[in-house]
């Protein structure tokens, strides 16, 4: 065997091992939450309290070209239980007019110039602060908080946390589309996030919902404003902060898509970023090995995953070649996706907090071939501005008639 064929073979058993690594983890997170749950409940354990702040917090809300949803996500503020806050509505490219809050928390502003960027509208708020607020939140224009929201997120920075993802559940789940788009939320919630702060690790972030100390924010630097906003802000906060929380009991509404062309839309530009942030998650890894820290390593290896499909069809691919190379290889790969959709199925069936996600499973094929769909249209996203649209004006008083949590 040639030099040549020996460093193909090497190779592609490294990806193989990688891929399985990767298609792992869902297991290995319902073990890690099984083995955690019962140890918190024999020891009662929390972290603790380090100090006793009120903490003062500026919640961003980046609307485009939109105000339909700012009502109800203001009124939502204003039945906040804590109420040590200011609300900063950019109103990047909207009419105003109606945008009249006789509130001192509740502060509009709106560029001279379009941004039509979400990174601007931050830096906007962020420089037109009334006051030093301690903490910055950043929210989308069509996001719900619950009422205890503030005032469960504040424990977690009295905690000495610096970063806390908070958690995001669906505003809507009347479509198949959006049944969809909410257990692919769950499923990651749980293995990105949830298993992670139970274990100590640090959870991966969105880009709606996350609190952040202020001046770490303001050491994030971005090279450009056409999107992947959370991916470079994600990578910096977990190379300058011990661990980037995740509030589970701090709860933000958020809609979901309703059809299949808003997902393939909403896909491509999640792909985009992907690919277009890959290196600084190689970098992070980088770091992570240079310094042997385990939390920054094993967090940018799981962020180098591919889109979830692309991994699925990766180890199809294995099992396929492994009919013709090695029959027990091709028996690995089977038990392998085996374990993965077992531990998917279970995962959505025991997080869901909301009603109608099990029979959602069902159309999964659909969400797949969207997203193949998505995937050859990056092109797209990387040169024009793809802007996910919303239509549910939902009042946060609706959504806790309802709630199963």
């Amino acid at each position: 065997m040639s030099i040549i064929i020996k460093i193909i073979v090497v190779i592609y058993f490294l990806l193989q091992a990688l891929f399985a690594l990767w298609i792992l983890l869902p297991i290995i997170s319902l073990l890690i939450h099984f083995l955690f749950t019962r140890k918190r409940k024999l020891s009662g354990g929390k972290y603790p309290i380090l100090n006793e702040i009120n903490y003062d917090f500026a919640a961003i809300v980046t609307a485009h070209q939109d105000t339909k949803f700012i009502k109800p996500l203001v009124d939502s503020f204003l039945k906040q239980r804590y109420l040590n806050f200011i609300v900063y509505i950019v109103a990047d490219d909207c009419d105003t007019t109606d945008l009249d809050f006789k509130s001192n928390y509740i502060k509009i502003l709106k560029p001279e110039t379009p941004f039509h960027a979400k990174i601007k509208s931050i830096k906007l708020a962020v420089d037109n602060f009334e006051r030093a607020h301690d903490v910055l939140i950043v929210f989308d224009s069509d996001n719900l908080i619950h009422p205890d929201y503030l005032y469960n997120l504040n424990n977690y920075f009295r905690c000495g946390f610096e970063a806390v993802q908070t958690h995001m559940l669906s505003k809507n789940t009347d479509t198949v589309y959006a049944k969809l788009d909410s257990i692919g939320h769950i499923y990651n919630t749980f293995v990105e996030r949830q298993t992670r702060m139970e274990i100590g690790l640090s959870s991966s972030i969105l880009g709606l919902g996350i609190a952040i100390d202020t001046e770490l924010y303001k050491k994030v630097l971005y090279k450009d404003t056409l999107g992947g906003f959370d991916k470079k802000l994600q990578a910096d906060l977990i190379d300058n902060t011990k661990q980037v929380a995740f509030a589970k009991d701090a709860i933000v509404y958020d809609e979901k898509v309703n059809d299949g062309t808003t997902l393939e839309k909403q896909r491509t530009r999640w792909i985009y970023t992907y690919f277009k942030y890959f290196t600084v998650n190689c970098k992070l890894f980088y770091i992570g090995l240079r310094q042997l820290n385990f939390n920054k390593l094993f967090f940018a290896f799981t962020t180098l995953r591919p889109p979830l499909f692309i991994t699925i069809a990766t180890t199809i691919l294995f099992l396929i070649i492994g009919l013709f190379v090695n029959i027990w290889l091709a028996l690995f790969w089977f038990s392998l996706i085996l374990v993965y959709t077992i531990s998917f199925i279970t995962i959505i069936l025991t997080q869901s907090m909301q009603k109608g996600m099990g029979q959602a499973l069902l159309y999964i094929p659909a969400i797949v071939f969207r997203q193949v769909k998505a995937f050859f249209k990056i092109k797209k996203a990387g040169k024009d501005f793809l802007k996910t649209e919303h239509t549910k004006v939902i009042y946060i008083d609706d959504i806790l008639r309802n709630e199963v949590i």
